[in-house]
């Protein structure tokens, strides 16, 4: 019996991005088409097949400690981040400033899919969603280089809205255009009295 079930959600990839060098700079370079493999996207620097663990983990591990890299790609809503943009007071929010390698449009609360989805292309590329991204303040310089001062205001604009981490399933092509189905864990919520 299959463990996870397509849902009628369906949203489209409008932008696609890489992070050369998180060194440099967060900022990503806009693509229109990569080739997802199992160590992520082609020359993003989030990528590999692991990496060193950060403060996201850092109540499991001592930090630095090679584990495997669930986060290889950040996904967000185009919908979110014009609730972004509306908050810290820009016309549009460019998704470079967070590092995005994904916008997709169409799939409401996006943030808060459920861990384990899968997001599945025509083609048959897979990601699956880890966790929802917390809000950092990494984005703010990127954003005050082309909106001076509005930097700022991005990780409380960005609560419950930053999108996703993910990880590539199954290898192929994205493409902007792309259409996308969410597939959801077929479980109930866990509850800590089994309810």
């Amino acid at each position: 019996m299959p463990a996870l079930k397509k849902t009628e959600h369906t949203g489209t990839i409008i932008w696609l991005g890489r992070v050369e060098s998180r060194a440099d700079a967060l900022r990503s370079s806009p693509l229109a088409e990569v080739e997802a493999r199992f160590e992520g996207i082609d020359g993003e620097d989030h990528g590999g097949l692991t990496r060193p663990s950060c403060s996201r983990v850092s109540s499991q591990y001592l930090k630095g400690s090679p584990i495997k890299n669930t986060r290889q790609l950040c996904i967000v809503s185009a919908e979110e981040m014009a609730a972004v943009a509306s908050e810290i007071g820009v016309a549009q929010f460019n998704p470079e400033w967070c590092g995005a390698n994904i916008v997709i449009e169409g799939i409401s609360d996006f943030t808060h899919i459920p861990p384990s989805s899968r997001l599945q292309t025509q083609d048959g590329t897979t990601l699956t969603v880890d966790m929802e991204n917390r809000p950092c303040h990494l984005p703010s310089p990127v954003i005050d280089e082309d909106a001076p001062g509005h930097g700022r205001a991005f990780k409380a604009a960005a609560k419950d809205r930053r999108g996703v981490t993910a990880w590539v399933e199954r290898e192929g092509p994205l493409r902007v255009g792309d259409t996308v189905s969410l597939h959801i864990p077929d479980q109930r919520a866990w509850s800590p009295n089994g309810d």
